[in-house]
């Protein structure tokens, strides 16, 4: 497949997440709550988490923000829940930027890294 049918499709795959991302929304009891900003742009988001037996049982984010960081987020809740809380706090930027399978310009990793930064700073 040429590389630019590749690209088009992932770009496709982006745009319908950040039109129906998953685990958008409230959960009604959180265990752990942030909200991070990027001062930036403006993007904003917020995850709600619930902590069971120390793994991530549900997970939840909200906000409004640039399709990166709402992209991201949908990715990033995805791949962490019922996952070991230790294990998520031991995630790196990278592990994060991977899920995206795309380069970003350095204006936009902050973007990308905005719904990491809330699921840290909640689980501290």
């Amino acid at each position: 497949m040429p590389h630019e049918a590749v690209d088009d499709m992932y770009r496709e795959e982006i745009l319908e997440l950040y039109k129906s991302p998953s685990n958008f929304g409230e959960l009604k009891n959180p265990s752990h709550k942030h909200t991070s900003y990027n001062s930036i742009c403006g993007d904003e988001i917020t995850v709600q988490i619930i902590v069971k037996g120390g793994k991530i049982d549900d997970i939840k984010f909200g906000g409004s923000g640039c399709v990166i960081s709402m992209v991201t987020a949908s990715l990033l809740t995805d791949k962490i829940k019922g996952a070991n809380v230790s294990d998520v706090k031991k995630m790196k930027g990278e592990d994060v930027l991977s899920l995206l399978k795309s380069k970003l310009t350095p204006s936009r990793i902050k973007c990308a890294l905005l719904s990491f930064e809330a699921v840290k700073e909640a689980l501290k």
